[in-house]
């Protein structure tokens, strides 16, 4: 069954938040008002709720020899969207982290890469080798 998400999120700004979402990602947004917006985030529905200041505690963790951030959050895309969006960030001034292959040459191989948003959030953009391999252990 291939169903889409929904995540609501507090954010500091709806206007830098829907900027950064659209025009540096391409994503598209639906309902909003002055306090919130949807955003299509490669046909996920991720609402963005304006919020008072808060804090996540976001510990990182070491994969492979590389820092991660435990929390965050992310799209699976294919290898040639991937690329695209990856592309198209070395064009702007964001907080990227530099794209990685993880498990090379084994079950559930895939690239990704992170970038932070506006509210401080490490959105995650992975690509698997072998689409089939996303849940296979």
């Amino acid at each position: 069954m291939n169903t889409p998400f929904h995540m609501s999120l507090p954010c500091l700004s709806v206007k830098e938040t829907k900027n950064f979402y659209i025009n540096n990602i391409g994503a598209t947004y639906g309902r909003n008002t002055q306090n919130w917006i949807d955003i299509n985030l490669f046909g996920h529905q991720i609402t963005f709720i304006k919020a008072k200041k808060f804090n996540f505690n976001n510990p990182n963790y070491i994969f492979e020899g590389k820092i991660l951030p435990s929390f965050h959050f992310g799209v699976i895309v294919d290898y040639d969207a991937w690329k695209k969006v990856y592309a198209k960030f070395q064009g702007y001034e964001l907080d990227l982290v530099t794209e990685s292959t993880y498990l090379k040459d084994q079950l559930g191989e895939h690239a990704s890469f992170f970038v932070k948003d506006p509210n401080g959030y490490m959105l995650e953009f992975k690509t698997f080798k072998e689409s089939k391999d996303i849940f296979k252990a």
